[in-house]
């Protein structure tokens, strides 16, 4: 952390340490938990959308806990989200900081909470019952800043990780804290006699779906627009709406976002003002989410489901909107990219039961079948060079990124891992692309479906060396199904989800 940013830190933690009584960013309050604890102190900044919290206390362990907390108070089940750092140089090797869920603000309060030490140790730490000694599940991995709490029911799910590699796993059941719980992040120093102070970004609670999504379920829980800067791993929620939008698409002059509502509207989402308007597409109005620019930015290919004629159909209409000419004749049919010539498309369409990739003149013409392999072959992605076309398959069992010719010959497998990858999209040097990664065991490998545990990984070009995590949320289906990098290359847009309805 650069020194100027430290010290606009402690400068803001002193000022909160006298000012600040209520509520902190998206928490209720904080205050410190425990009897005679030295008084800690919270600030939420919004310009970085970072909190700042510095706390002391004995220990958050045997029977009864001292730390500060800053809270809210929550019903249900919820995902709990967060990057973790200490401030400055560790002086007890087991200072905390992370997640908690307690059944109360007393000190020997049964709780659940996800933990990294000052040591890097990371762990699950739970109480079971009041005044109950803690116990821990320690989890593999050390000094993880990626801390991620889930609960469903009566069992909590600990993920973890340090940023850019895939999770670590832990479970407990049983844990009886009630239905409204203390939901919050904590700092503890392990010495009664000291501050200790911890930032945490990217802070996020989502509320999942209620019940398990498949393929067939539909696209009705509210939706964050996110934007992540790819050299800090930051994450920006810049739109959020109690309602499904999906899949963005950067303009290649950088001013706005493309995207659709599950309504079937597509919007031009202003980044100066950070609103939305409807683009006219005619009669074309019930749009999916696999929608794409030309490489000039000046047409929007668009796939509208048409019942009569199969499903999904692709259709051209100039960007500032107007009246879609029709490219496909029969569906379903779902438009992934464009040719850098702007002559050709590329779609995944379904033929005789079989789902490959397909290539089409942009003023229509006849279809070229470019994949022939049994099972699923989808997503395809020109290079802005027109050198390849990147692909996901199936074909090898999991979901994985290939690329192939333009005429659909030198077909190799980029990824072979234990995940299911969708959805590779090219930066705009060519020289990297990003991609969807579900978890194998969240899902199949032939689907897709919203409201999962997912990544976003960065990978170079040739897929060479170990996938990066960009970003770990709670999306899926509409997340990044279409090409979404800032034209400078520097930033994605995605789409995360919650239930925002508050019931």
């Amino acid at each position: 952390m650069r020194r100027t940013n430290v010290l606009l830190l402690l400068i803001l933690i002193s000022f909160s340490a006298r000012s600040q009584q209520g509520s902190v960013g998206i928490f209720e309050a904080h205050g410190d938990v425990g009897n005679n604890v030295m008084p800690g102190s919270a600030v939420f900044i919004p310009a970085t959308g970072q909190y700042v919290i510095s706390g002391a206390g004995y220990n958050i362990w045997g029977d009864h806990d001292e730390f500060q907390f800053v809270w809210k108070k929550m019903k249900g089940d919820f995902i709990l989200y967060t990057r973790a750092e200490f401030l400055g140089n560790w002086i007890e090797q087991h200072r905390k900081v992370g997640w908690m869920v307690r059944k109360s603000l007393d000190g020997k309060s049964p709780h659940v909470n996800a933990v990294e030490h000052g040591d890097g140790l990371t762990s699950l730490q739970f109480r079971r019952t009041t005044g109950a000694q803690t116990e821990e599940h320690r989890l593999k991995l050390t000094k993880a800043n990626i801390l991620q709490l889930e609960r469903k029911g009566d069992r909590y799910i600990m993920r973890a990780a340090q940023y850019g590699q895939p999770f670590q796993t832990d479970t407990i059941s049983g844990i009886d804290l009630g239905d409204e719980v203390y939901v919050g992040l904590f700092v503890g120093s392990h010495d009664a006699d000291k501050l200790e102070t911890g930032v945490f970004s990217n802070v996020n609670i989502s509320i999942p779906m209620k019940g398990e999504s498949n393929e067939n379920t539909g696209m009705t829980l509210g939706s964050n627009l996110e934007i992540l800067e790819l050299a800090s791993g930051r994450r920006d929620i810049i739109y959020s709406v109690p309602y499904s939008i999906q899949a963005p698409n950067w303009t290649p002059d950088g001013r706005n976002l493309i995207f659709n509502d599950a309504k079937g509207t597509i919007y031009r989402f202003d980044l100066a003002s950070r609103t939305p308007t409807p683009i006219n597409t005619g009669t074309i109005t019930h749009n999916n989410n696999d929608h794409v620019l030309s490489f000039d930015g000046k047409m929007l290919g668009l796939s509208s489901s048409v019942r009569e004629l199969g499903g999904s159909i692709i259709y051209t209409v100039p960007i500032e909107g107007g009246t879609p000419q029709q490219v496909t004749p029969k569906g379903p049919s779902y438009l992934h990219g464009w040719s850098p010539d702007g002559k050709d498309l590329v779609f995944c369409g379904e033929r005789d039961g079989e789902f490959d990739v397909y290539k089409v003149p942009a003023a229509g013409g006849k279809e070229i079948r470019l994949t022939t392999n049994k099972g699923l072959d989808d997503g395809p992605e020109y290079t802005p060079d027109g050198k390849y076309i990147y692909f996901n398959s199936v074909r090898t069992g999991l979901m994985q990124i290939w690329r192939m010719r333009p005429d659909g010959s030198q077909q190799e497998q980029i990824t072979s891992d234990n995940l299911n990858n969708w959805f590779a999209h090219i930066s705009p040097d060519g020289k990297w692309f990003v991609y969807l990664s579900f978890l194998k065991e969240e899902t199949p490998a032939n689907i897709h479906p919203p409201y999962k545990h997912v990544y976003i990984r960065l990978l170079p070009i040739d897929g060479r060396g170990e996938p990066r995590v960009l970003a770990y949320l709670y999306g899926g289906q509409g997340s990044i199904n279409t090409p979404s990098w800032s034209p400078d290359g520097k930033k994605i847009a995605f789409v995360s989800n919650s239930d925002m309805t508050g019931k």
